[in-house]
């Protein structure tokens, strides 16, 4: 069991990411990706400090290194300013389920960054997990376009673009925290990418001028009930156990395992949501994942 601590780490992920995905889509559509990231940060902030005063002794990471603080907090920008507002702006546009299906471009992105980075070094039986996850959206996102053999997005194409973007985020987001961590505290570490993310989306908050409105948010119950939800699952427990997974395995490996939440979204968006779901779809979610399985058969 201890030799897949990285594995069922990336696992728990998935299914934390599953629940963070169906809290935050309601929620950015009513208040913008903006508010909620800054809010959904500011939450995980307290949670993080919370559990690390109870099993560290210290609110704040303080003990870290300069290494830590600086690439942990360039991951935080990457994972979270970058990565998050461009996948949370995709939910308002192609919806949490499809969005999170893009995002399983996660896991080549970070085996190459890997590679290329830390030289971490994949195997045959790796490669083909990579490979069925890139059949599997291309499944889902693309189609033929009738009397011709271009291909084109089933999906609006703007929220394709972002969902990529967010990909994009989250791969460099994960390579930077597994160099930056190195053997420091799982979720101290997360502290320090929440913290950077949390004071990026400030600034951005800022300039869009949002500051008034956001008291009006904390109001609604609905709605910090939803966010509440979404931060205990996302900032709090699924980025520390993703960065517990990327310390005991390879970020391409833990990267594919956390690609399993386009099928664990399927059912709750069915049933909450009430989203109708092609063939083609579920079909693809499978095949996306599929390698997943491969990767515990090593």
């Amino acid at each position: 069991m201890s030799s897949h601590l990285g594995e069922i780490a990336a696992l728990i992920t998935a299914a934390c990411w599953t629940v963070t995905a169906l809290a935050f889509e309601p929620a950015t559509k009513k208040i913008g990706s903006v508010a909620v990231n800054l809010i959904k940060l500011f939450l995980g902030a307290l949670l993080l400090g919370c559990f690390t005063l109870v099993t560290r002794g210290m609110f704040l990471p303080l003990d870290a290194s300069a290494h830590a603080w600086l690439w942990l907090s360039l991951s935080g920008v990457a994972g979270f300013v970058i990565g998050d507002y461009c996948l949370f702006k995709s939910y308002t546009i192609i919806s949490a389920r499809v969005a999170m299906l893009v995002m399983a471009l996660a896991p080549p992105m970070a085996a190459l960054m890997g590679w290329l980075w830390l030289g971490e070094t994949l195997t045959t039986i790796d490669i083909w997990g990579m490979a069925l996850t890139l059949l599997g959206i291309s499944l889902v996102v693309l189609k033929k376009d009738a009397g011709s053999n271009q291909l084109s997005f089933k999906h609006p194409a703007a929220g394709v673009l972002l969902a990529l973007g967010g990909a994009l985020g989250q791969a460099g987001g994960l390579v930077l925290s597994k160099y930056g961590m190195r053997g420091y505290h799982p979720f101290a570490s997360a502290q320090i990418r929440v913290l950077t993310g949390m004071a990026g989306f400030a600034i951005l908050y800022t300039a869009l001028g949002g500051w008034r409105r956001l008291p009006v948010f904390f109001k609604d119950r609905g709605l910090m009930g939803q966010l509440t939800l979404g931060t205990a699952f996302g900032p709090f427990l699924g980025v520390s156990f993703s960065l517990l997974a990327v310390q005991h395995t390879s970020t391409g490996i833990a990267s594919t395992i956390m690609a399993l939440v386009p099928v664990l979204i399927i059912p709750p968006s069915v049933i909450l949501f009430k989203q109708r779901v092609s063939l083609m779809e579920i079909i693809g979610a499978v095949v996306a994942v599929a390698g997943v399985w491969l990767l515990f058969l090593k």
